[in-house]
């Protein structure tokens, strides 16, 4: 398959790119307007390979999105490319409206004018997979309630609210215009290559750094987590055996509290890197509770039953396992993260796209 990917210098999108052209015989054509979020160190070692291109467009730009799709000739489309920090979207929401909300629409219409134009035997290969998060969904009432893909949509933020519409389209260019859409809603995914303004990193960072480690409120809030390579096997399973029409809940089964994974962090900390940069004993001791952010969901949990069921994917990942994996990651690759803290990434990244 050649399948076009949007946002796929971003932290999933560059995990799917990877996996597809190291683990499968696809290609990809990789659509990305290279945000601050956008990182073309995350696909150094793909970069070159003959079955990757690199197109700079911005989602929203309905005339080079068609250049695209009539240059590249995709069989799929996987929509990655979002706003998706949940504090951004409360000091700025009109990103995450233009980005995730018309974005989508002015893909779904590109991606609508390049299908109905195909013959046939084309029209029926084609798919576009909408990507999506389980914030969609709100926050559960039980502890032992799950999120299915029947759970009733009660976004809290800017940012879900703005998943939620994108959602919401997808599904109604299939019901009205017939378009093969398929949507994706997963859990909070952790793993190599995360923007240090997400928890994970931002604490793995902090800490080797001695600064504070932030917990909103009282840290009880609960997450499922999923290791970033697993939800990339995913997709791409979804994208070449799911159905069209449907809906595939994507989870780690691992809840935890943010303070369970914070202290998880410190232990594996301790253990790899025992000598600190501050006056601290433990790395615990950095642990530093702040303001609670505005309504800030308490507890998502993902079953993905269904996508085991129906398209026979599992996580290989325990939390333990990615987490551990992920911190040492970090300590091993002080390039890539360094590069993003100063800001050199964004310098090189704005000369690189100046010369595309």
């Amino acid at each position: 398959m050649k399948i076009l990917v949007t946002g796929g210098a971003g932290f999933i999108g560059s995990a799917v790119v990877r996996h597809i052209i190291s683990d499968t015989k696809s290609s990809v054509i990789n659509v990305d307007k290279l945000t601050y979020a956008g990182n073309l160190d995350s696909l150094e070692s793909v970069s070159q390979c003959e079955r990757y291109t690199f197109e700079h467009v911005d989602i929203c730009d309905r005339i080079e999105l068609e250049r695209v799709f009539n240059q590249h000739q995709p069989d799929a489309v996987m929509h990655l490319a979002a706003e998706s920090h949940v504090d951004r979207s409360i000091d700025g929401p009109a990103a995450f409206i233009e980005t995730n909300i018309v974005g989508t629409y002015t893909l779904l219409e590109a991606s609508r004018s390049y299908w109905n134009c195909l013959d046939q035997d084309r029209k029926e290969v084609f798919r576009f997979h909408h990507i999506s998060t389980d914030e969609v969904y709100g926050d559960l009432e039980g502890t032992d309630d799950l999120f299915t893909e029947q759970t009733s949509y009660k976004p809290s933020s800017p940012y879900s609210a703005s998943k939620a519409s994108s959602d919401h389209l997808v599904r109604a260019w299939l019901r009205t215009f017939g378009l093969p859409t398929i949507v994706t809603n997963c859990s909070n995914n952790y793993g190599p290559y995360h923007f240090p303004e997400k928890l994970i990193p931002l604490i793995i960072l902090n800490a080797l750094d001695g600064k504070p480690l932030p917990i909103y409120g009282d840290g009880r809030q609960v997450r499922d987590w999923l290791f970033v390579e697993d939800h990339a096997r995913a997709l791409y399973k979804v994208v070449t055996e799911g159905n069209v029409g449907e809906t595939y809940n994507i989870g780690g089964h691992n809840e935890k509290t943010n303070i369970e994974v914070v202290k998880t962090i410190c232990a594996h900390l301790e253990e790899l890197v025992p000598i600190k940069s501050s006056n601290v004993e433990y790395y615990e001791d950095l642990i530093s509770f702040v303001s609670d952010r505005p309504g800030h969901d308490i507890r998502y949990a993902i079953d993905a039953s269904k996508i085991e069921r129906e398209l026979g994917w599992i996580p290989c990942e325990t939390f333990e396992s990615g987490l551990k994996k992920t911190v040492e990651w970090y300590l091993k690759n002080t390039q890539w993260w360094q590069r993003v803290l100063d800001g050199s990434y964004n310098r090189e990244r704005l000369g690189k796209v100046k010369l595309l």
